[in-house]
Formats: structure tokens, C-alpha cells, sequence
């Protein structure tokens, strides 16, 4: 199965919290409360993402984290380079130094250039903006004191408006 690291998950989730927070600056412990991720892997995470330019961590009593850019500036291929290097599938088009044993005389090798060239790009084309959605709960209705109840309306168990 292919898929995506916890780490990058996680991060994706550190990074929509404090797109959610837009400017004000939130501290790990704020992080870990609203996103219900452990305090040390939140830790990690902001540690790593703090060394690049997507995240701003400020030092001091009243420091903390904040986004380095706009969450639409932010692509899924920043925040997964930033905590686990270049997007690559296979060792062949991962630019290292490692060389593959077949990698001279390989079939396929252009073949993987190719899916690595479309997820690359599919994943420079989503911003943290657009991953990033918040629900919108409705605005509660208020309802009459001496309001029939009869009249509000319900579903029995059958599923059957009342």
C-alpha cells in the first residue's frame, strides 16, 4: 500500500491548525490541546518544520509558532520535502548518490520518472488553503420558550419527519 507517513500527516495537521490561527502565534502545548496529537510528536514536527520557511517559531515567554507564508503559498510538496526530503519513489529518481544495481541498463527507470514527475506536480498543485477546510456549524436557531413542540418538528426511528 502507498501512502503517506504519519510525520507528514501530522505536519499537515500542525499546518492547518496554525493556518487556522492565521496570525496569532500558538505554542506547542496550544498545538497539542487543539489537534489532540501528543506533545512530543508535536514537539518533532514544529522542530522540523521550524527549520524551514513555511513555519516561524519565535522564541521567548511569549513565543511560539506561526506560518512562515500564506497557507496559499504553501504547497503539500513543501510541507512533505520539509520533513522527509525530496518527493521520490524510488531510489533511481530520488537525486542521491545511491545508484540503483540496475539502474544502467533498468527498463522502467524512465517509466518512473514519469509517475514521480505527476505526483510531484499533483502535489505542488494542493495548498495548505485549499487542504485546509474548516466546517462551518450553523448559527444555532433559537426557538420560542412556549414553542409547541409538536410543531418543531423531528425524525422518529423510522427516519420519518414528524
Amino acid at each position: 500500500m502507498f501512502k503517506i507517513s504519519r510525520m507528514i500527516d501530522y505536519g499537515v495537521v500542525i499546518m492547518s491548525r496554525l493556518a487556522y490561527a492565521q496570525d496569532e502565534m500558538m505554542t506547542a502545548p496550544e498545538i497539542a490541546d487543539a489537534t489532540g496529537l501528543p506533545m512530543p510528536t508535536v514537539s518533532k514536527v514544529l522542530k522540523s518544520l521550524g527549520r524551514s520557511e513555511i513555519v516561524d517559531s519565535h522564541r521567548g515567554v511569549h513565543g511560539g509558532y506561526t506560518l512562515g507564508r500564506l497557507p496559499g503559498d504553501i504547497t503539500l510538496a513543501d510541507i512533505i520535502e520539509t520533513l522527509e526530503g525530496p518527493v521520490a519513489l524510488t531510489a533511481c529518481v530520488d537525486g542521491s548518490d545511491d545508484q540503483c544495481k540496475v539502474e544502467t541498463f533498468c527498463p522502467i527507470r524512465g517509466g518512473w520518472e514519469k509517475v514521480n514527475v505527476a505526483i510531484r506536480k499533483a502535489l505542488e498543485d494542493v495548498t495548505l488553503a485549499e487542504l485546509s477546510t474548516f466546517p462551518e456549524f450553523p448559527a444555532p436557531v433559537p426557538v420560542a420558550r412556549d414553542a409547541d413542540p409538536t410543531q418543531l418538528g423531528h425524525v422518529n426511528n423510522t427516519g420519518v419527519t414528524q
